[in-house]
């Protein structure tokens, strides 16, 4: 194994130099940090972990936590590809990553507490149950931590421009000729009510009325509430002429529903979806929808957490939004 004296040797400084160097300490030459650099990576140097979390006080270790009460999460495109740029950031970064859940093996465990005897130096919320009090406890902790789509007050958070996507697919109905606008949101969360915002602003700002009958809910990823749902809708006296659903997967079981009623889209009744998932734009006719930036969105919450982990007295606890576009598809027709 390559050492510290092996590179001093190559380089004819003293180790204590290459240690300098490697550590990115400001008190020696830019020209013998870039000598050490290249002689350490042409020797193939790698640190040892061990050693490398006492001097530096971390482990370089990224918790995520990631709860997916419905199964569908790692096989979800928007979740994967949220946590496959969350991934290579922490990567290139020098980051490992440890999923994090509330078990030990078998033993049952706080998710601080799991946190904690995996050393993790901070902590990615990419989806949980925020009102659960292990997630509170967590996010009451010293830990640092960011999370993805949802607001706390004393925590970094990183945000799809929930309130202008909304706005956007109302806008798009409404430029089509549509007025009865209905929408099936997710369950309520700090997510959710902004778009619920977006939702009744642009309707508002368009002259648009919103019949109370017209906001339904049903949970994100779910074709079969979705299903049920939009049949509902499309049992009322006078239906709505376009839908916008929770996103992109679970307007599928409301697409079973319409065709289930005798219904063409985008002939008889309109949709839009959310998320922008592959799948959207596959399917016939593709899906007005709106895309999120689930690349940037897994790179800023890893980039925002290292941040907070390495410069804890000047990294802000700050909210970063995220735009994403409008995608028009074929599933939205002209009203003259």
């Amino acid at each position: 194994m390559v050492s510290l004296k092996d590179i001093a040797q190559r380089c004819g400084v003293s180790v204590a130099t290459v240690s300098k160097a490697l550590n990115g300490q400001p008190d020696i030459g830019e020209n013998t940090r870039v000598r050490v650099l290249r002689a350490a990576d042409e020797l193939g140097y790698m640190a040892n972990a061990a050693a490398r979390a006492l001097k530096t006080n971390r482990t370089y270790n990224i918790g995520v936590l990631f709860v997916d009460n419905r199964h569908s999460g790692l096989a979800h495109e928007f979740f994967s590809t949220v946590l496959d740029s969350l991934r290579v950031e922490a990567e290139r970064s020098g980051y490992d990553i440890t999923f994090i859940n509330s078990n030990l093996g078998n033993r049952p465990c706080s998710i601080l507490q799991h946190c904690l005897y995996r050393g993790v130096d901070g902590v990615v919320i990419v989806t949980a149950n925020f009102r659960d009090p292990m997630v509170i406890e967590l996010v009451e902790s010293e830990l640092p931590v960011v999370t993805i789509d949802h607001v706390f007050n004393n925590r970094a958070a990183i945000l799809s421009d929930n309130v202008e996507g909304t706005e956007a697919l109302v806008r798009y109905a409404a430029s089509m000729g549509h007025r009865r606008i209905a929408f099936i949101h997710g369950e309520l969360t700090s997510l959710t009510n902004l778009r619920l915002v977006g939702f009744h602003r642009a309707c508002e700002n368009l002259g648009i009325s919103v019949p109370d009958e017209y906001i339904r809910e049903s949970d994100y990823h779910d074709t079969e509430g979705c299903y049920r749902v939009c049949r509902e809708l499309l049992e009322l006296p006078e239906r709505p002429d376009c839908i916008l659903f929770p996103d992109d997967y679970s307007y599928i079981g409301g697409m079973n529903a319409i065709h289930d009623a005798g219904l063409r889209i985008p002939q008889d009744i309109s949709v839009m979806g959310y998320d922008g998932i592959n799948l959207s734009q596959v399917i016939s006719p593709r899906l007005a929808t709106y895309r999120q930036n689930t690349g940037e969105l897994g790179r800023l919450s890893a980039s925002k957490l290292i941040e907070l982990i390495e410069r804890p007295k000047t990294a802000l606890l700050d909210r970063v939004i995220v735009s994403g576009e409008l995608l028009a598809g074929e599933s939205v027709s002209r009203i003259t």
